[in-house]
């Protein structure tokens, strides 16, 4: 099983990488917010999600591991492939396809081709439903805190999309205890959040 490679970028085609690891040339399929990170020549980290089938073996390359989390999750989603997954992650960033997924906005998702409104409306349902019963997932180490602020539901909505994005639940109720998130929406309170994180 591939963590990762790292190697020199030898080819970048539409939707693929071809990555040279001490001359062995991977062809991974990817999204085009990796790609757009990517230059021929240059060299690049990509982390691996693989998909074994009878008659295929095929890779999947991210530039960091919340894409590939949410890869993986989409294609946990009855419906999605691959194909689909990689589409929604080029039309969203992982941050971004948080917000949507923890908002339930099916806009965000039907911008991608070949997206219409009942699979978006199953991925937010099926991976909001994972979020809100605080499973576990596996890279990110998320569970939802056991009290979410019931007066404010775009706190709400951004503890699930921070948890998403493997941020520790107890910190972020700390960062929130010193927030005055009054009068601000659920995309405001993230970045701020995240700004205070990373101080």
């Amino acid at each position: 099983m591939f963590y990762y490679l790292e190697g020199t970028v030898a080819e970048i085609e539409p939707n693929l990488i071809v990555l040279d690891c001490n001359g062995v040339g991977y062809a991974l399929n990817t999204t085009g917010n990796t790609i757009a990170a990517a230059a021929k020549g240059e060299r690049c980290r990509l982390y691996v999600s693989e998909s074994v089938r009878e008659d295929a073996f095929d890779l999947y390359g991210f530039a960091s591991k919340n894409e590939r989390l949410f890869f993986e999750m989409l294609t946990s989603v009855s419906g999605i492939g691959p194909k689909a997954a990689l589409s929604i992650l080029t039309s969203n960033t992982p941050e971004g396809l948080a917000l949507a997924v923890a908002s339930g906005n099916e806009k965000a998702l039907t911008v991608a081709p070949g997206i219409g409104k009942k699979i978006a409306q199953r991925v937010i349902l099926e991976l909001k439903d994972k979020i809100g019963k605080g499973e576990a997932l596996s890279d990110s180490g998320y569970a939802a805190p056991a009290v979410l602020p019931s007066d404010n539901s775009a706190v709400g909505d951004a503890v699930a999309a921070l948890g998403v994005l493997g941020y520790n639940p107890n910190e972020i109720a700390q960062v929130l205890k010193t927030t005055d998130t009054s009068g601000m929406n659920t995309e405001q309170i993230i970045k701020t959040v995240l700004r205070r994180m990373v101080k």
